[in-house]
């Protein structure tokens, strides 16, 4: 099991967000949430020295040779700005940016990972994914994720002219409720609930202090044991949640 050991420097935290999906449901009503965001960032900076993005940042993204998505210019700066400050920024790719490559990467510094990763920090052990395809069942959308993620069917779609690529993926986006989650978004009960389901069998095999997911779009906080906790980070459309980690795990609400 590959691990990232991360040793917190007194005074600092580390931060996580997930689910922000920008450019939805309109550019316009976007901003006031990307407004939000950035609010956010600048109120985290000074004592941030990690910031996990748990995936969906946009609601679409998508990487030409040459091209990038139009927009986002001031959350993408300020990510930069931070990054500039010495804050580590990781960022999971979800199921609505998974055609993420290496933009960040190049242009900001952030690492991006496309599967879980194990972290070490302050002594507590954690398991971190967007979340999306993990645990049993949801097979519409893991046939969906497998289509999507397949180098034939990428090929053919980066041909398509960026304009109309982008019209028929946003529209995907928000009108295919597998893809929108439009569907998922009551609580399903502990044993139904495919992460959770997930995080317990990974509990019998492996010591997991937190399990920290996006996705879902509900903020849970859940005791899986005595030592063990499940995390959904819930979203910034309805919620505005985050996490926040310097000795224990704390979800909270930005109201500013």
């Amino acid at each position: 099991m590959l691990k990232t050991t991360i040793n917190l420097e007194p005074g600092k935290k580390v931060y996580f967000a997930s689910d922000q999906h920008f450019g939805a449901p309109t550019p316009k009503e976007s901003k006031v949430r990307e407004e939000k965001f950035i609010r956010w960032m600048d109120e985290i900076k000074e004592d941030a020295q990690v910031l996990f993005l748990m995936g969906d940042l946009f609601d679409f993204w998508h990487e030409w040779k040459h091209v990038v998505p139009k927009g986002y210019v001031r959350v993408l700066g300020k990510i930069a700005e931070l990054k500039d400050r010495g804050i580590h920024i990781y960022f999971f790719v979800g199921n609505h940016d998974l055609w993420m490559k290496d933009y960040l990467e190049e242009e900001i510094g952030c690492t991006v990972f496309y599967q879980k990763q194990y972290f070490e920090m302050g002594g507590k052990q954690f398991l971190l994914a967007h979340g999306d395809g993990l645990g049993p069942g949801d097979k519409g959308y893991k046939r969906m994720k497998k289509l999507f993620t397949n180098p034939i069917a990428q090929w053919f779609f980066k041909w398509l002219h960026p304009d109309i690529a982008m019209k028929v993926a946003l529209y995907l986006s928000q009108k295919n409720k597998m893809i929108s989650g439009e569907e998922d978004k009551a609580f399903l009960g502990e044993d139904k609930e495919f992460l959770i389901i997930y995080s317990k069998e990974k509990l019998k095999t492996e010591k997991i202090d937190y399990f920290i997911y996006g996705h879902r779009h509900l903020p849970m906080v859940l005791d899986m044991d005595p030592d063990s906790k499940y995390i959904n980070l819930g979203d910034w459309i309805s919620y505005f949640t985050y996490g926040v980690f310097e000795k224990d795990f704390e979800l909270k609400v930005f109201e500013k």
